[in-house]
């Protein structure tokens, strides 16, 4: 079954006095190109899940976002080196200038001052980081579900237009009978034209219409790209992670098509190989969103 490379996951959970939320989310990508965003507090445990992301999610842009919102007032602690520096300056500018040296007010403003309150610095919580670790799985868990969802969304379509596709080739088939007579009424017409009908070599008429017949023929084409199109469904019902393998068959899909039309040589048979062209085009645009 096949799966939709884009992809989103989001879990919850309060785990001490924070609420956690763990989001992932993917859009198309060549390779895995994968980003992380957590608290630094559990920045020692970033390459553990990178490793356990990068084994899961295999291919795409993907994005982990790591977050909490503290439920209650967390204690934050004065930086007073950077206090006292304030303060030195304050007092410097002040007597400079002659104004009143109160240590109130310049405290107050120093209070004021960017980065005065620091978070208190986090050692790593192991059984903390168990709960927050189920918490990412849980997330990812939804990640996938939503790329096997999405999935089945493009295979319905893929089915479809690989039916199309066939179901046009099968039309053409009354339209080369048809083609025949028209060759043949069409070189005959020409022999009639140069000679009296009388003196036609009636051997060398057939080799004419038979050597036309040839040069446009497209059994061979028609064989293979029903072949091509069977092998689509076919791997499309393999595991996931068949997208490159299916972009490689609907190009040799496009390969007998393109002979199609370089052969037609009638305008009815043109127009299907134009709509086979705009759903074999579709059908491309999706194999890239397909894991």
């Amino acid at each position: 079954m096949i799966h939709s490379m884009t992809g989103y996951g989001k879990s919850t959970a309060t785990i001490g006095s924070r609420r956690y939320t763990a989001e992932i989310r993917s859009l198309n990508g060549k390779n895995l190109d994968l980003s992380v965003r957590m608290p630094s507090a559990f920045r020692e445990k970033e390459m553990e899940l990178r490793k356990a992301l990068s084994q899961a999610i295999t291919r795409g842009k993907c994005d982990l976002s790591l977050h909490y919102v503290a439920d209650g007032v967390e204690r934050k602690e004065l930086n007073a080196p950077l206090i006292a520096a304030y303060l030195s300056d304050l007092e410097g500018i002040a007597q400079s200038r002659g104004y009143e040296n109160d240590p109130g007010s310049l405290m107050q403003t120093a209070m004021r001052l960017p980065d005065v309150l620091q978070q208190t610095k986090e050692e790593l919580n192991e059984d903390e980081w168990g709960q927050i670790r189920q918490l990412v799985d849980e997330a990812l868990a939804n990640f996938l579900a939503f790329r096997v969802h999405e999935g089945k969304t493009l295979e319905v379509d893929f089915r479809a237009r690989v039916a199309s596709i066939a179901e046009m080739e099968r039309q053409i088939g009354p339209l080369l009978d048809e083609r025949i007579k028209r060759i043949r009424t069409r070189i005959q017409s020409n022999f009639d034209e140069i000679q009296d009908r009388g003196r036609v070599d009636e051997n060398r008429f057939e080799q004419e219409v038979m050597f036309y017949l040839e040069k446009l023929d497209v059994s061979e084409e028609r064989v293979r790209l029903t072949a091509h199109c069977d092998y689509f469904i076919e791997v499309l019902e393999q595991p996931a992670g068949q997208a490159k393998k299916l972009g490689f068959i609907a190009q040799e899909m496009g390969r007998e098509i393109n002979t199609l039309g370089s052969k037609a040589n009638d305008a009815d048979m043109q127009r299907f190989v134009v709509q086979m062209k705009d759903e074999l085009e579709k059908i491309k645009e999706q194999v890239l969103n397909a894991l």
